[in-house]
Parts: C-alpha cells; sequence; structure tokens
C-alpha cells in the first residue's frame, strides 16, 4: 500500500522538489543582491558619518593647533571618543607633533572574519586643519579612525533578517505554487488514479470513473468519459462471455436437480481448502449426511416426491450455513456434504452436526404428503483424520456408513476417542446447565496466613461440583466447559453470592475474615459484571475492602482497555485485585502499571518444587523482589512443607495458603481451624 502511494505521488514530489529548489535558489539570489546593496548603502553612511563627525570638530581643533593648547585639544579628541565607532583620535602640528590623541582597542567580536574582508577593520579619515582667514595655511591635522565593528554588527543582523526572510518568502511562494498546482492538476489525477482502481477487472461496467469536481468541462473531463465509454464497452462483452462460460460451468459442475455442487467440482474445492487449512495450521470438518430411509420414500411417495425432498434438503442447508464459513454439495443419491472451515475445535463441529440434525427434524410438504425426516452423519476433520482431500472425504463417508449400522438421527466421529470425548463434554455441559437448579454445587474456603503475624487473615472461597452420578468432578475439568458455553457467568454469580453470604455470617460472629472470590474472563467481559459485584455486596452488607477478586492473567488480555477500565471501577469502591497463577501466562511490567493490583499470587506450580528445583526457586524469588519493588503484597500458593513455610516467610513473602496450613474447608470446618490455629499460636508464643 505505501509503495503504490509513493508511485502514484512521484510526479508530485518531483514538482514539489523543483519549486522549492528553484524558489530557493531564486530567494537565495535575490536576498544577496539586496546584501550587497546594503552594504554599500552601509559603507557610504560610514563615509558620510566620518565628514560629519569631522566637520563638527574641525573648528575646535583648528583653534587648539593654532593656539598650541594642548588642554583644548585633548578635549576635542576625548569628545570624539563619545561615539563608540571611534577607534584613534589625533590632533598634530604639521611636523608630527601631537597636541591631543586617544586609542581605544578594537572591538573584539565573533563576526569579524565576516564583516572585515567587506569593510575592513578600520576606516582612517584625515583632514587639514585651516583658518577661514587664511586658507592657505596648514596649522596641523585631525586623524580619526573608526572601528567599523559596530556598525558591521548592525549591518550583519539586517543581512540575515534580509537574507532569512527572503529565502522564507521564496520558499513559500514556492510552496502557494505547488498547492495551486495540486489543486488543480495532481488531485483530481489521484482521484481518477483512486477510481480506476475501484474498477473490477471481471466487470468494469458496474463501477465507472468518477469525473473530479469542476473537470467535467475540460480535457480531464473529456479523458474520464472517453474511458468510461471503453469500460462499457469491455464489461458489455465479457457479460457476454461470462454468460456463455457459466452455462457450460453449470451443466458440469453443478447438480441440476439441487443446483448444489457436483462431487467432482466439490473435490477441487476440497483440495484448496485443504491446501489454505494447511498454510494457516486451521482445522477443517468434513460431514458426510445420509438421510435416513430414502429409499423407502421413494418407493411410497414416488421419485417426485423424492426430488422434492431433495431440493428441500438443498435449500435448508444453504440456509441454515453461512457460505463465508461452509462449503455444502451434493454426493450423489440422498447423500450431502458440507464442510465447515476455520474450526477451533472438534466440539464446534459436534454444535453444527447438532444443527443439522434439527433442521432434518422439521417435518417438510411434498405435494399431498407431510413427510418426516432424519438424518445420520459421519464427520473426519482435518488434519487430525487425513490431509488428503480423497481420504477425508473417504474417510467421513466411511463413518456415516458405520453410524447408520448403529442407528439412525445421530452423528459419529471418525476416530471413537474423539467422538466418545465430544459426547461426553456435550453431556458435561448439559449436566452443567442442571447443576445450580439440583443444588449440586457448593463451595470450601481455604485459610489464607499472614507469615509474619501467623495469623489467618482470610479465605479463598473455591467451587466444587458434586455430581450425583459421577461424584466430584475436578473443577479443571468443568470450569472450562463453563467458560465455553457461558454458564459460568450465572455460576460465577452465584459463587459471589454464596462467598458475600459466608462473609457476611462470620463477620457477625466476630470474625471478619477478607473473601478472595475467582472472576472469569468471561465474566469480566460482561458489560453489568462491576454493578452486579457492587450490588452483591450491599445485599450482604458486606465492607467492600473484605472482598478481594482474583483475575488470571489471561482475564484481561483479549481486551486490556475494557478490562481495566472495569477493575479500575471495582477498586475506587475499596475491592481489593489480585492476579492469580502469576507467572503462567503473559504479564508484564506495562500490564501491571495499568493494572489496579494489589497482589500477586504465586502459582503453585512454582512453590511445589522451591528449594528443590533451581529455575522454580529463582522464579519465586523474582516475583516476590517484583511484589516489594511495585509495593505488592505476593501470596504464596500450594505450601506444603515447613521449609518451603520458612523459606518464603524470610524472602518477604507476605502471605501464603496451602496443605501445610490446611486443605479447603467446609465453612464448619474452617471455623473450627481458624480457632485451633489461633490458639496454637497464642500458645506457642506463651
Amino acid at each position: 500500500m505505501r509503495k503504490a502511494f509513493e508511485v502514484e505521488n512521484q510526479l508530485g514530489y518531483r514538482i514539489l522538489r523543483w519549486v522549492l529548489l528553484v524558489a530557493l535558489l531564486t530567494g537565495i539570489l535575490v536576498s544577496t543582491v539586496q546584501v550587497v546593496l546594503d552594504a554599500n548603502r552601509v559603507s557610504t553612511e560610514l563615509e558620510r558619518q566620518a565628514s560629519q563627525t569631522m566637520a563638527m570638530v574641525r573648528d575646535a581643533a583648528t583653534q587648539a593647533v593654532f593656539s598650541i593648547d594642548d588642554t583644548l585639544a585633548q578635549q576635542v579628541v576625548d569628545g570624539l571618543f563619545a561615539l563608540e565607532p571611534i577607534h584613534l583620535a589625533r590632533i598634530t602640528h604639521p611636523d608630527g607633533d601631537q597636541l591631543g590623541s586617544r586609542l581605544r582597542p578594537l572591538q573584539d567580536k565573533e563576526f569579524r572574519p565576516i564583516t572585515d574582508p567587506i569593510f575592513g577593520s578600520i576606516r582612517e579619515y584625515r583632514q587639514s586643519l585651516n583658518r577661514s582667514t587664511n586658507p592657505g595655511t596648514i596649522y596641523g591635522y585631525l586623524e580619526v579612525h573608526y572601528d567599523t565593528a559596530p556598525i558591521a554588527e548592525s549591518w550583519l543582523s539586517r543581512a540575515l533578517v534580509t537574507f532569512g526572510s527572503g529565502i522564507a518568502l521564496a520558499l513559500i511562494l514556492g510552496v502557494v505554487l505547488f498547492v495551486v498546482f495540486y489543486l488543480l492538476m495532481t488531485r483530481p489525477l489521484l482521484r481518477i488514479v483512486q477510481s480506476v482502481r475501484k474498477v473490477d477487472p471481471d466487470r468494469p461496467d458496474d463501477r465507472l470513473i468518477a469525473v473530479p469536481d469542476g473537470h467535467r468541462a475540460d480535457e480531464l473531463g473529456l479523458w474520464v468519459n472517453a474511458t468510461n465509454n471503453l469500460l462499457v464497452s469491455i464489461g458489455e462483452s465479457q457479460k457476454k462471455h461470462r454468460e456463455a462460460e457459466d452455462r457450460v460451468s453449470r451443466l458440469a459442475r453443478y447438480d441440476t436437480l439441487t443446483g448444489l455442487p457436483s462431487r467432482d467440482a466439490f473435490m477441487e474445492d476440497l483440495q484448496a481448502e485443504i491446501v489454505g487449512a494447511r498454510d494457516h495450521h486451521s482445522t477443517l470438518a468434513l460431514m458426510v449426511c445420509g438421510i435416513d430411509d430414502f429409499k423407502s420414500v421413494n418407493e411410497q411417495c414416488g421419485f417426485r416426491t423424492g426430488d422434492t425432498i431433495l431440493q428441500t434438503v438443498a435449500s435448508r442447508l444453504t440456509a441454515h450455513l453461512p457460505t463465508e464459513r461452509f462449503s455444502i454439495a451434493r454426493l450423489g443419491s440422498d447423500q450431502f456434504v458440507i464442510l465447515e472451515k476455520r474450526l477451533r475445535d472438534g466440539f464446534q463441529a459436534a454444535e453444527t452436526a447438532e444443527k443439522l440434525l434439527t433442521s432434518f427434524a422439521t417435518p417438510l410438504n411434498a405435494g399431498n404428503h407431510r413427510i418426516s425426516m432424519t438424518a445420520t452423519l459421519g464427520i473426519a476433520l482435518y488434519p487430525s483424520d487425513a490431509d488428503q482431500a480423497d481420504r477425508l472425504l473417504q474417510s467421513a463417508e466411511q463413518t456415516m456408513v458405520l453410524a447408520k449400522q448403529n442407528g439412525h438421527n445421530h452423528f459419529q466421529f471418525y476416530v471413537a476417542s474423539i467422538d466418545q470425548e465430544i459426547r461426553e463434554r456435550k453431556q458435561m455441559e448439559r449436566d452443567l446447565g442442571n447443576a445450580l437448579i439440583n443444588h449440586e454445587f457448593y463451595l470450601v474456603y481455604q485459610p489464607q496466613i499472614n507469615l509474619e503475624t501467623k495469623r489467618v487473615i482470610g479465605a479463598e472461597a473455591l467451587l466444587r461440583w458434586n455430581h450425583p452420578e459421577h461424584g466430584l468432578i475436578p473443577p479443571d475439568d468443568f470450569i472450562p466447559v463453563a467458560e465455553g458455553n457461558g454458564a459460568i457467568v450465572e455460576i460465577g454469580q452465584w459463587v459471589l453470592d454464596q462467598a458475600c453470604w459466608q462473609a457476611a455470617r462470620w463477620a457477625g460472629e466476630g470474625s471478619p475474615l477478607r473473601i478472595a472470590v475467582n472472576l472469569s474472563a468471561v465474566q469480566l467481559r460482561q458489560e453489568s459484571i462491576v454493578d452486579d459485584i457492587l450490588d452483591t455486596l450491599k445485599r450482604h452488607n458486606i465492607p467492600a475492602g473484605r472482598l478481594e477478586l482474583e483475575v488470571t492473567e489471561t482475564s484481561f488480555m483479549t481486551n486490556l482497555t475494557d478490562a481495566v477500565a472495569k477493575l479500575h471501577r471495582l477498586h475506587r469502591a475499596g475491592i481489593s485485585i489480585a492476579v492469580d497463577d502469576f507467572g503462567t501466562g503473559y504479564s508484564s511490567l506495562t500490564y501491571l502499571k495499568k493494572m489496579p493490583v494489589q497482589h500477586l499470587k504465586i502459582d503453585k506450580q512454582f512453590i511445589r518444587d522451591l528449594l528443590v528445583n533451581e529455575e522454580d526457586t529463582r522464579i519465586a524469588n523474582t516475583i516476590i523482589d517484583l511484589g516489594k519493588s511495585l509495593n505488592l503484597t505476593v501470596v504464596a500458593e500450594g505450601v506444603e512443607t515447613a521449609e518451603q513455610e520458612y523459606y518464603l516467610s524470610q524472602r518477604g513473602c507476605k502471605l501464603a495458603q496451602g496443605y501445610f496450613f490446611s486443605k479447603p474447608l467446609l465453612p464448619r470446618d474452617f471455623e473450627i481451624f481458624v480457632q485451633t490455629f489461633h490458639a496454637r499460636i497464642v500458645e506457642n508464643d506463651a
């Protein structure tokens, strides 16, 4: 783009350079002439001033010489030195004896190397002294030497101004001339070039060249109109040629019944999509769809009804699947193929398959018959299942045939393990939708210990899911699923509500502990998240300072500006912000400076091998030192041994949590732990 811009403006730049160069040379020439003329004027003015000065003191000097009055002569000389340029003044007898003289050093000016060659360093003037009554007799001489520095300094200042203003004026005139040329010629030409670029070579008559304003009747307007006439003629010729090609191509590449691409045409497109996916490291899903019991429908209702069903299926597929992400074709008989592009993972393909099965389930009218249909899909993924077009299609077709043997109205993946994984995830998504309603979630609390005072200062609220069939499901398994389908928003609000309720209860019993709650990236993207959190605190009458929100480094990476603004609102309300799992993501000092963070939580993977693994120990030390330098409190997660606790305490880590102190506890067990832990500390202190 930049290269094209430079090419377009090459002529304009050349004209501008030449205009400015000519203007610069002209300005220099004119300014030089003015400076030279001013120098001549200054030299003449100096001569005139010298004559006037000597004429002014001539009579007094003559009287001093005639009277041989040394005092008067010296007074005349001293009077001359009231003038700044005077360098030497002297009154002498004809034989050379001095009656009065005075010398002043030449002014030491930096510009003398420039002005002395022009004006000379000294101008010497000598005048004979005689009386009007006896003009033929010379009584003495008056000599005056002028230092040219003062008048040269004034000339040099004017010369610089003259030179600079002359060049500036010339350049301004040059720019004005260029602007006039640009407005009258260059800009219209650039607009014409931009219009030409927008012309579609395949359909040149769809977007003709726009005539620049004010040029409809001049040469540019005539040229544009002639070009447009040529484009219209070319467009009409191409249209006729294209229509003929389209008729031939459609007969060869498209199914005459449904209008969808044929197998051969689809295979060409599939090969091209595989090449593109390989270059961009993306995933493709190929789904072969077979209508269940289509042969029976043909036999019972006739082939015309069967054709209507196939046309309806083709219409539904094209209506429900946008062409920018899907390619659809008819393989033959009752089989269709769908290619889904730019997949995130196999789960997205499963969602598409479910939508397809739903679209098939809608009954259709075919003549006098109202027919309900189902379909079975076989799915193969690129590149995991095959990396060639024919092998990928063969895998999907074989999977569809195998799936039909196991029943109708479902989909199946080529690889059994992937198929099972996706089915389990889909089932987990359905179960998550009912978990809140069925009261399957509960919270446990892990104590947070102040390593200096050895007291419990707070607790992190952790979510647990007790599945009615599978028992306890680890958060690492169901939290990503909840974030993927958006269920985490409702679940996260429930967690916040329960944690605040528990904190209010403990505060009422005399244990005002701080509660830390994890805030998901999906929750942080919600527009109402700040108001929801503040409303929850208000509803439970919890001071904002008793709530800490833990965000992971990736939570604010997708939309940093929006996340920072929301976290700043929460911080201004008094809520503490902690960066969870610090060191495992992409945090940098730039992000930490923008974020209203008070706590850094060292991820437990660095604490687990503390003092055992040198690299993990260095990372933990770096995070602690970083927290100190930024005045942030560092919290260590996963502390499991006394050696880890002692080392972290000595290094300056303020807070810690982990199995060394306690595992996550139910509320009642947490209360007992706090009482016994504090009692043990008091006993040890005693």
